[in-house]
């Protein structure tokens, strides 16, 4: 089975979504979908709103117009600890890992939201709560060996180097088993091996997991090989949306790279 059957229907839906700020207009009516199993790619010139896009996703911001739905249903004011429950994890662009805690500690923290033992029972390792904590590990652990981090599961997020910490924030994401990941840059600050491996990591969550991604990347090459699909901004503005040779064809979007239009 190809890429393209396995893709099904649309699990999130933007539809003429708006969002200022004082009167500064980031995002003007915006609509687009991301489908069941797909890797949807946000790009576009600095300044152009792609992670306002993604908080509004995540309820970071909520739109002063339009709407997003999300398994079929519109939903309303929300938080990004309310998205969390319905299956969305978010990474950003500047880490914000535990740097004195060790990796496996660090991706534990993903999984607060699947514990249910109360914090006391947690803190006494008792009962059901030690329970829990056994079985929230061994889910950790294959995230551990999924990304390859095996020898470094103990140290210090601190001492790894930029790359792996990248990847044991993926890995925190990955933690909450989510149904939609949005992944804010991952890319950004590697060397071509690390984003080799990033490549190769978020294809195999959309494969292997059945996860569907969003992502913001500036390298276009990694755009083009990896997304299934491309959706465009500049200056708040949707200005293409399509497969990648289309976006790439798309003279719209080549002026706001090359600087023409402006």
């Amino acid at each position: 089975m190809t890429r393209g059957e396995q893709i099904g229907d649309v699990l999130l839906q933007v539809e003429h979504a708006s969002l200022t700020f004082g009167g500064v207009k980031a995002l003007a009516d915006i609509s687009f979908d991301v489908r069941e199993h797909e890797i949807r790619a946000i790009i576009g010139p600095n300044g152009a709103g792609k992670s306002s896009l993604l908080n509004l996703i995540n309820g970071v911001y909520t739109p002063v117009a339009g709407t997003i739905s999300y398994r079929g249903r519109v939903r309303p004011r929300m938080h990004p600890y309310d998205a969390a429950r319905l299956g969305i994890a978010r990474t950003f662009q500047s880490l914000a890992l535990f740097k004195g805690m060790s990796v496996l500690d660090n991706i534990m923290t993903g999984r607060t939201l699947k514990m249910h033992a109360g914090l006391l029972a947690q803190a006494l390792h008792i009962g059901p709560a030690a329970r829990e904590e056994i079985e929230h590990r061994k889910v950790v652990e294959r995230i551990i060996d999924f990304l390859e981090i095996q020898a470094y599961r103990r140290q210090p997020v601190g001492s790894l180097s930029y790359g792996l910490q990248k990847r044991v924030d993926l890995g925190r994401a990955l933690a909450l088993e989510p149904q939609l990941l949005l992944l804010d840059e991952p890319m950004a600050g590697m060397n071509l091996e690390e984003k080799q491996d990033m490549c190769r990591f978020i294809l195999d969550v959309n494969e292997e997991f059945g996860t569907t991604i969003v992502l913001i990347e500036h390298d276009m090459g990694v755009v083009m090989d990896i997304s299934d699909r491309v959706v465009v901004l500049d200056y708040g503005r949707k200005i293409g949306d399509g497969t990648p040779e289309e976006v790439r064809a798309n003279p719209e979007v080549i002026n706001a790279y090359l600087g023409v239009a402006h």
